[in-house]
This record gives C-alpha cells, sequence and structure tokens, in this order.
C-alpha cells in the first residue's frame, strides 16, 4: 500500500532563522515558497538531496512549546542518512551546532548521532 515517506511537516518559531539552518546549514532545496496572507504564515517546501522526501516548513504566530523532555508521546525525531557521519558533524559543528557524542547503533553497528534544529527539535544523523 505505501511506497514511501512523502513529506514531515514542522512548525518553526522563527522562520527566517529556520529556513537558513534547513537550507544553508543542512543543505535541503528549496521546491516552493509561500506566503499564505489570510494566515499570516509561510509554508516552505524543501528537498532532502536524493528527491525521495519533502520537508514541509511552517511558521505559525500562534503555537505551543513542544514538550520534549522527557520524551513526549508522538513523533520522537527526524533522522537524516549520511554517508560520512564525522564530515557531517564538523559540518554542523562549524555552524555552532552542539551535537551529542556519537554512538553505535547495538542492533545495525550502524553510528548516529542527535543535535536540535533552531526551535530545539531533535534530529538525527544517521551514517549509512
Amino acid at each position: 500500500m505505501l511506497s514511501g515517506i512523502h513529506h514531515v511537516a514542522l512548525i518553526c518559531s522563527d522562520y527566517q532563522r529556520s529556513k537558513h539552518f534547513y537550507v544553508t546549514v543542512l543543505g535541503l532545496q528549496i521546491i516552493a515558497e509561500n506566503f499564505r496572507a489570510e494566515r499570516d504564515s509561510y509554508k516552505l517546501d524543501l528537498s532532502t538531496p536524493d528527491g525521495a522526501t519533502q520537508i514541509e516548513l511552517f511558521s505559525f504566530k500562534e503555537r505551543p512549546p513542544r514538550p520534549s523532555y522527557p520524551e513526549a508521546l508522538g513523533l520522537r525525531h527526524l533522522a537524516f542518512k549520511v554517508v560520512d557521519l564525522d564530515k557531517a558533524v564538523a559540518h554542523l559543528q562549524s555552524n555552532n551546532i552542539q551535537c551529542e557524542p556519537i554512538r553505535v547503533d547495538e542492533y545495525t553497528g550502524k553510528r548516529f548521532t542527535f543535535f536540535a534544529d533552531p526551535d530545539d527539535l531533535p534530529l538525527e544523523l544517521y551514517e549509512s
């Protein structure tokens, strides 16, 4: 029935800051950017480098904070595939983004780390 994940939708607190993070720092490509005047809100459609998945970045003036710690029920984190985890971590750190220590998945033997977007949404880099 399902053939893949089409998109993940995120709501940000500061549109320009988050746009910079996802486009400039993480390197996602802009597909479309729309300002919805009736909602006083932006919708930014982004594509991962492989083109397989999109991220919709929304800005809304009224939004409650997301409970994360302790971990809340629901979506836990968004994980991105990377070929070279050390290089990706170095890139994030050069942009003043802190990463957790690199760990090894006990079941797959693959390396991964966590970091956060400008709104402290949990993101993961997973070496493929």
